[in-house]
């Protein structure tokens, strides 16, 4: 029996000359990433900083030691960055005067920003040559038939992120890369201290699991004197960090081994892992904490899935697409964390707070 054909819905000029511009719009959006790399390598958010945080193009291109006959397409460059909100632009003077706005601060030299100088290394691995092949061969890596299958980066590359084979085949890389995933970790925790300080009330001791140079313990112990922190983290990470006393390190695996500590805190950790090593991971964080009588619990701080929001939404898929691509991890709904705090042996759970993408859960013994 011939297949039966399917009606097609004509569209009005207006629906698909629309439909048109979204499809330029998607398959172009990945200039915009390129241009606010761009923007980053020049130094544009730390000159407009350094002229007072407002500036014309002419000063602008003078700052930067640009040539000025680079001038008109610095000003389209800046158009696209000022329509997508990287900068803010002002005409009122009848000169157009470029600022700075939220997040064009968070990428200007020397500036601290919640506990860290250096979100711009975000921007530059996200964009980097490693990060971009690895996305285009996403198709690739699809068709093949894999028992086992690695992440994209690791089949591409023949290595995985975060491992010393990583260190060995680009060591600039690996340290772009690690200071992008400290800038990324260490923003926010001054949210979290000011906006759920229930969380660390009453703990005696706190092991932070990847805690890298303990910026976020420090941050903790500066609010919360009383609290012992432990710092564990890989022994190629404890190695460079210089001791002050306030934080006591420990090189070693959370696959292996935690130290015993009141509670148990994963910031942005889980997501760089599947299921299955979520469940280990969380299982080795049950048996290092006191009961749930005693005030043991876990902290997670990570992305739950699931905004009302549609900004924040495709900033979650996105970053779920971002650990597909470079990982063997995901971001998860609630539901998906409930999964593994169950299966982990966990008696149950609460969300402490959502704030923007990231959800903060005290998972109890």
């Amino acid at each position: 029996m011939a297949a039966q054909a399917q009606s097609i819905v004509v569209p009005t000029d207006a629906e698909l000359l629309q439909a048109q511009a979204d499809l330029w719009r998607h398959s172009l959006c990945y200039l915009t990433s390129m241009a606010l790399k761009c923007a980053v390598k020049l130094g544009i958010p730390t000159a407009i900083h350094n002229l007072g945080g407002a500036t014309t193009l002419p000063n602008l291109i003078t700052e930067l030691s640009l040539p000025p006959p680079k001038l008109p397409f610095l000003r389209r460059l800046m158009r696209l960055l000022v329509t997508s909100g990287v900068f803010a632009a002002d005409e009122s003077t009848g000169e157009e005067t470029y600022h700075l706005n939220l997040l064009s601060r968070l990428l200007v030299d020397g500036v601290v920003v919640d506990g860290d100088a250096h979100q711009k290394a975000i921007v530059l691995a996200a964009n980097s040559r490693r990060y971009v092949d690895t996305a285009l061969s996403l198709a690739d890596w699809f068709k093949k038939d894999m028992a086992a299958p690695k992440s994209p980066f690791e089949e591409l590359h023949g290595v995985a992120l975060f491992d010393e084979s990583m260190a060995l085949l680009d060591p600039e890389s690996d340290k772009l890369i690690a200071e992008a995933v400290a800038a990324h970790d260490n923003l926010g925790i001054s949210q979290v201290l000011q906006q759920c300080p229930d969380l660390f009330n009453g703990l005696q001791s706190l092991t932070d699991c990847c805690g890298g140079d303990g910026t976020t313990a420090k941050a903790i112990v500066k609010a919360f004197p009383h609290i012992k922190c432990t710092v564990l983290d890989l022994p190629r990470v404890i190695k460079n960090i210089s001791v002050d006393g306030a934080i006591n390190y420990v090189a070693g695996d959370m696959f292996k081994f935690i130290p015993p500590s009141q509670a148990v805190m994963l910031k942005l950790v889980l997501h760089f892992w599947n299921d299955e090593d979520c469940v280990k991971i969380l299982t080795q964080c049950r048996k290092a904490i006191a009961s749930r009588e005693a005030g043991g619990k876990v902290i997670i701080i990570d992305i739950v899935i699931g905004s009302s929001s549609k900004t924040i939404l495709e900033t979650e898929l996105l970053m779920d697409m971002l650990m597909l691509t470079m990982t063997n991890g995901q971001q998860r709904d609630e539901n998906e964390w409930r999964n593994i705090f169950m299966k982990a042996g966990f008696s149950g759970y609460r969300i402490v707070k959502k704030l923007g993408p990231r959800g903060i859960f005290e998972v109890y013994p």
